[in-house]
């Protein structure tokens, strides 16, 4: 068990086990809710599944699935161009590579939302559980931005249903907004979405009869992608993190990002 100093815990104090988990680099707010609520989560030797728990950091040890936890004390936050063939886990049951082989960093993090293993781009890691769970919730309605390009030149009767909305799984209705970034090339759109269903630009392109053949994040919310090389991840600077947490609505003042 990593151990803190006297003054390191007292910083902490108590709090809630959602946000003691979610500091510690186990993933977003309701992520760690699934992990609590399914018995997964013991304080000093005893299973805990009420969410509205609290942790006294100086004294409870808190174990998930025989692991020891501390909360970390200094926000990361991590921007990451995640190339195809990569999965936005932590470790996978099939042996395939996540992106934790690319983003080698001392601080425990974990990916805000996910993109399946077909697609590459902006994947943003943390471990500000907070601003996580904001960025993924629909009821915050973070714009997201994908570029994609079509097997074929997407038809005006087609991206006019596109964007009215399209049923997928049988029972969801989604919509999306769309343009052209280049008036000359049909196949190539940008969808912006301001939910996050798996793989929802994929089944809303093959609702219409379309495949993806390519597909890249290039933005959530005010964060954009920019140059950053393929494969290649680098630390957001304090204007992007103010940016993203104003967009959120979760901070009324400037932080300083370390």
């Amino acid at each position: 068990m990593q151990r803190l100093s006297n003054e390191r815990q007292n910083v902490f104090g108590a709090m809630r086990l959602n946000r003691y988990l979610a500091q510690s680099g186990l993933g977003s707010r309701r992520e760690v809710e699934t992990l609590i609520t399914r018995g997964e989560v013991k304080i000093n030797g005893k299973v805990v599944r009420d969410l509205a728990t609290q942790v006294d950091v100086a004294r409870d040890e808190v174990v998930v699935r025989g692991e020891s936890l501390r909360p970390i004390n200094v926000p990361t936050y991590i921007m990451l161009n995640k190339p195809v063939g990569y999965v936005t886990t932590a470790k996978d049951e099939a042996g395939r590579q996540t992106v934790f082989a690319l983003v080698k960093q001392p601080v425990r993090v974990f990916p805000v939302g996910r993109l399946d293993q077909d697609s590459e781009g902006l994947l943003l890691l943390t471990n500000d559980g907070e601003l996580a769970f904001r960025l993924t919730h629909p009821r915050f309605k973070m714009p997201k931005v994908y570029r994609v390009f079509l097997n074929e030149a997407l038809r005006p009767a087609a991206a006019q249903r596109f964007r009215e909305g399209v049923m997928i799984d049988e029972t969801h209705r989604v919509r999306g907004d769309l343009r052209f970034p280049k008036a000359s090339e049909q196949r190539l759109c940008d969808v912006t979405l301001f939910e996050g269903r798996n793989r929802q630009v994929r089944k809303m392109f093959a609702a219409l009869g379309y495949r993806v053949r390519g597909l890249q994040r290039i933005q959530i919310g005010p964060l954009r992608l920019g140059k950053l090389k393929l494969g290649t991840w680098r630390y957001l600077t304090d204007k992007e993190v103010n940016q993203l947490k104003t967009a959120v609505g979760s901070t009324t003042e400037k932080l300083t990002v370390t």
